[in-house]
């Protein structure tokens, strides 16, 4: 009998313990990236994010979509808004401008560089003027 309680008390503790490890170990986030490097940190990958918002003074719904069900929550791994794409496509071309006209300094990746950057050409609006 007292094995048996020493058994449940140890199986106990060991789930506690488990999911207390699980509570407060950070969930993997699901990531997407097409352009940027997938070993960018999560804090580099979110300063960049935040100057797009910046630059053209928009949110992040602006190319992101609402996860399913939660509208207050939003899904950054997914394709399903046609602006994403339209900011990949944007990426591109700054990177390219950078890579071409101003790479100048090898240890920096270009996709870092900010010479021309999208507040460039948009300055706080996300459609600029032709």
């Amino acid at each position: 009998m007292i094995n048996k309680k020493k058994f449940v008390t140890v199986a106990v503790l060991a789930v506690l313990v488990i999911a207390g490890i699980a509570a407060v170990t950070p969930g993997v986030k699901p990531r997407n990236l097409k352009i940027l490097p997938n070993d960018i940190s999560d804090e580099k990958l979110d300063s960049i994010m935040q100057s797009y918002s910046k630059a053209l003074g928009v949110n992040c719904s602006f190319c992101h979509v609402a996860v399913a069900g939660f509208k207050d929550s939003l899904d950054y791994a997914a394709d399903n808004h046609k602006m994403k794409e339209n900011a990949r496509k944007m990426m591109r071309m700054t990177i390219e401008i950078n890579r071409t006209h101003f790479y100048f300094d090898t240890t920096q990746r270009p996709e870092y560089l900010k010479v021309v950057n999208c507040k460039t050409c948009h300055r706080g609006d996300p459609y600029p003027a032709d």
